[in-house]
């Protein structure tokens, strides 16, 4: 029998166990790995069967299978959600949503500091057919709702935000969709379930880029979205002649990433706080974006809904142009440079080089990327190695 009612459980409990039979097959710890792109019928009948008792089976690999059954059910306890459909990466989730839920002629609100690739999927490409994005300013929640109109069908958000770490008042979001009879979605990436669970305080979806702290170990890409069994009946359908699914593998190292995620989360969630701490010290720094910090913009919010504020730390530099600011970048020893977050490992970039570089400078400016800003996703290192060869780059 699998753990079903995880909300009796502690974190790392139903991390390690929502989901999973009891017993499994072979007798194995672990779920075996299902190699299978079709799956087999005894007879007709039990064809029949299957279709007329909508039985929960594999068919065929794209419709999804065993080992990802699994995670969803385990993704689903820990978010508090009753279902959850699993994708090929954070961004095919989101995609699949906004195929599944809006259809020509109508709208998408979302705050201006959701990430770019979202926002540009909608407004470039939805736009073709005939899909109006609305963008606000974040977390201003009268301009979200007067841009609400008969045709606005979904409202989006991140919270935190990626770099800038605005925090949403989950609350107040959520009782706008309420209030206008629109579904919302927040983009819970970068606090995971660990810090916050959105669909506590009404929000209607929850997308993940289990690519980052849900699998843990820059190892894999997947993405997943939580909700209502009924509302993501038709996201899953549509993913299934999309196509957009997970392999067998895949889905086993998501699972057994999960198995570590409570413990992982303590010490980013520690490291985090540490090295934001260090960095707002420091004579060099002149700006620190953490919500765990009281000089946060969204620090009371973020105290108010958040269990820990994760490992992703923005910060800029005083009187540094963008030469000097990749100067500090390339002396970091600890580090690696490169794009995403929420593995073991802590990488560094700038958010100019490394995701929009190609945009013109007045571009940049509107989306608050500044030549000077640096943003660090901690990992799970020792907090006085990386504080100490944070100090070395920074002294030069």
């Amino acid at each position: 029998m699998a753990l079903q009612e995880a909300e009796e459980y502690g974190e790392s409990t139903t991390a390690v166990h929502a989901g999973e039979s009891h017993q499994k097959a072979l007798d194995s710890i672990t779920d075996p790995i299902v190699m299978a792109s079709t799956y087999t019928f005894e007879n007709t009948k039990a064809v029949i069967d299957y279709i007329e008792q909508n039985q929960d089976r594999g068919e065929y690999g794209r419709y999804g299978n065993p080992n990802e059954a699994v995670v969803e059910r385990k993704l689903a306890a820990l978010d508090g959600g009753e279902d959850a459909v699993l994708y090929s990466s954070g961004m095919a989730a989101i995609v699949g949503v906004i195929m599944a839920k809006l259809n020509a002629g109508d709208e998408v609100v979302f705050f201006d500091e959701c990430y770019h690739r979202s926002r540009e999927f909608c407004s470039k490409h939805m736009s073709r057919f005939g899909v109006v994005t609305r963008q606000v300013e974040a977390c201003n929640y009268d301009a979200m709702e007067a841009a609400i109109n008969n045709n606005t069908k979904l409202l989006v958000s991140e919270s935190p935000t990626n770099p800038h770490l605005s925090v949403v008042d989950l609350e107040r979001f959520a009782a706008i969709g309420k209030r206008t009879g629109v579904e919302t979605l927040i983009d819970a990436t970068l606090a995971t379930p660990y810090n916050v669970k959105p669909i506590k305080f009404g929000v209607d979806y929850v997308l993940h880029s289990a690519t980052k702290y849900l699998g843990g170990h820059n190892d894999l890409l997947a993405g997943v979205i939580i909700g209502g069994k009924q509302q993501l009946a038709d996201i899953r359908y549509l993913r299934g002649i999309l196509g957009s699914i997970n392999s067998a593998h895949n889905c086993y190292l998501l699972q057994r990433g999960l198995k570590t995620f409570d413990v992982r989360m303590e010490r980013h969630n520690a490291n985090g706080m540490a090295i934001a701490t260090f960095l707002e010290s420091h004579p060099r720094v002149s700006k620190v974006y953490y919500p765990g910090l009281a000089s946060h913009s969204y620090h009371e919010v973020a105290k108010k809904q958040m269990r820990g504020y994760g490992g992703l730390i923005t910060f800029e530099l005083g009187d540094a142009d963008w030469r000097a600011t990749a100067d500090v970048v390339d002396r970091c020893r600890l580090p690696k440079i490169g794009p995403s977050l929420g593995g073991v490992e802590s990488l560094i970039e700038q958010p100019l080089v490394m995701s929009y570089y190609e945009l013109p400078a007045e571009e940049r400016a509107a989306y608050g990327i500044k030549d000077n800003m640096i943003r660090m996703a901690i990992g799970i290192e020792d907090t006085h190695d990386l504080i100490q060869d944070l100090n070395q780059a920074l002294e030069g």
